[in-house]
This record gives structure tokens, sequence and C-alpha cells, in this order.
């Protein structure tokens, strides 16, 4: 990978703004417990993340100098989760990515109730919603997949299309041209890796879907960022089980602009849009105008996020307590021993 400008790799004048003097500009395409790799003009780098390598995501644009990465330059965007399992921590997915891919199929796999997580989360991180259906030829017709993807709202964008021809999968090319990122994220087996392969040119392993339940094994080990034949940039993501939202209440608003319009109308601003009188929500139920499943959707995406997101807040406040309870323990140590 030769002959890159900053600009093809992503700068722009949002990052210039806040590099510090004495810091050269990288981007981060890999990152290793305390090790992160990155991309400059002058080729890749390997610098020493200080503060931690989780503290950064595939993406991210860093100020770097004497071989390490001195400070994350704020991201135009991201992507973040709550982290899989019984941990109280936000894992971030990937930074400053233009389009999320959110790659299904047209088989067990296809979850409207999953896709609008998907499409909240990318709200959320101010990145385009992008529906790709594959395995398209395992059914008569894809259209009525199509049309429960792009019902989710106005603003998602779906498509079929087999990730096994280059040629169909170059469709997805207007979203990684220069200067733009594209990042992948869905379950297991439903294509990733083959349509990474496709748009950048590589031979990543692809592994086969377990015929019983439609799922597959993971063959994307870890996120990395790749140049794309069209110019831009590509983020693969290792399938993920399970998807919790933390810190995605504008997402889920804009996501549901139709329910929280309704609740805003409602007489009681504590309504509970269950027997209350003068309840919009209610009242849009009776007359046909929302579908009860849709309001159950969102009642447990709004509940889930809220939960999520008080936890991850109490564990930060924790985490800042211990913290500073450490710091009065050694000062008060040193005094003594100066004594």
């Amino acid at each position: 990978m030769t002959n890159l400008t900053l600009s093809d790799l992503g700068w722009s004048d949002h990052f210039a703004r806040q590099l510090e003097d004495g810091d050269a500009p990288a981007r981060v395409a890999e990152i290793h417990r305390t090790l992160l790799v990155a991309l400059t003009p002058d080729g890749p780098v390997k610098l020493m993340a200080p503060s931690g390598a989780g503290s950064f995501a595939v993406g991210d644009w860093v100020g770097m100098r004497d071989g390490a990465a001195r400070t994350r330059l704020a991201p135009r965007s991201q992507i973040a989760r709550r982290a899989a399992g019984h941990t109280v921590s936000r894992q971030l997915v990937a930074a400053n990515v233009d389009s999320l891919g959110i790659v299904t199929s047209c088989n067990d796999d296809f979850n409207p109730a999953r896709l609008e997580r998907y499409v909240a989360l990318a709200m959320a991180g101010d990145c385009l919603p992008l529906v790709i259906l594959t395995k398209s030829d395992m059914v008569d017709d894809p259209a009525p997949y199509l049309a429960q993807a792009r019902a989710i709202s106005p603003l998602v964008v779906a498509m079929a299309l087999d990730a096994r021809d280059i040629a169909d999968a170059a469709r997805l090319e207007p979203w990684c041209k220069p200067g733009q990122t594209l990042a992948l994220v869905g379950s297991s087996g439903v294509g990733k890796t083959t349509l990474q392969n496709a748009l950048t040119g590589g031979a990543e392993a692809t592994a086969g879907i377990r015929e019983d339940d439609a799922k597959g094994r993971h063959t994307t080990t870890h996120r990395a960022l790749r140049r794309c034949r069209a110019g831009g940039w590509l983020i693969d993501t290792p399938g993920m089980r399970e998807l919790q939202l933390t810190d995605t209440a504008e997402g889920i608003e804009e996501l549901f602009d139709d329910v929280t319009d309704l609740v805003a109308r409602c007489r009681f601003s504590d309504c509970a849009h269950e027997t209350e009188p003068g309840c919009a929500v209610r009242a849009a139920i009776e007359t046909g105008d929302l579908d009860p499943a849709r309001l159950a959707r969102w009642r447990k995406l709004e509940a889930e996020d809220r939960h999520n997101s008080e936890t991850l807040a109490e564990g930060r406040a924790r985490g800042k307590s211990i913290t500073r309870r450490n710091k009065s323990i050694q000062r008060g140590a040193r005094r003594r021993k100066g004594d």
C-alpha cells in the first residue's frame, strides 16, 4: 500500500483542527492489545497505546509522536455497543464510518427486529444505514425481504446481491469511493468476508453455513481497515452474536420518530401509553395508525438503552471513585514515608 495521501486515507479539516503541534496524523487500521497498526502517507506504522488499545477504534485518526498514539482525534462518526458478556463496558466497533453495511441473508438469519437494532446503531453513530441482502438465490424472490428492510426507515437503502459475484458486489462501490469508509456488520456466515474479498481483492478464508440453523462459523477474527478497489476503505467486523444497545437514545428516537411524535402529543408527560385518557399513542393504535408490535419494539429498545446507559454511567462513576480513593491512599502513604 504505497503512494497514499492523507486525503486518500480520509483526512479532513475536521481532524486537522484537532492535531497538536509536533504530532503527525495516522489512521488506525488494526488494534492488538497495547499496540496499534496505523496507516500514514509514508506507510504502515506500529504505535504504542499508552491509554490502552481499548480507547481506540479501527478507523480512528490519532496524533502520533515518538512511536506512540498520543491523542485520539474526535471522530466524525463512530459505532459502539455494550460489550458482550457480563462486563459493564462500552465497546468501540469502528470510527469515521460514512455508511454502515448491515449484512443479512435471505434465510433464517433475516430478522427485521434485529435489523432495527443495527439501524438505530447507525443513526446514533451518524452513519448511513445500508442493508445488504445476500443469498438471494436461495429464495424465489428477494422482493419481500427488501420491502421489509426498507419499511424500517425512509433512510434505509436496501439491496439484494450475490456476494460471490464480483460484478454484483461492485454495486457497493458508490459507498466506498475515495475518501469514504464502509463498515460491514452482521451475523457470522452471511457473506461479509466474501463481500470484503470482492471489494478489496483480498482472499480471506470463508466458512460454510450450518444447515440446521443457517448460522455460520466465524471467519473474520478481528477488525481491520482495508483499501477498496474503488479507492475508499472497508472495515469488516467479526460476526456479532449479541448486540446490546447503549448511548443510542438519539438513534432510537430517529428510527421510531412516528412513535416519539405521538408520545410528545400525549396529554400527560408521564403517560404510560396504556389506559390513560388523552393518550395519543393508544388513540393511534385504536385507529390502526400505529402497529402495537412497533410500539412494543420501541419500548424494548428504549428500556434496554436506558438501562445499559445508566449501568455504564454508574460503572464509570464507580471507577473514578476507586481511582480517587487509590490516589488518596498513595498520597497518604507518601506523606507517612516522608515523616
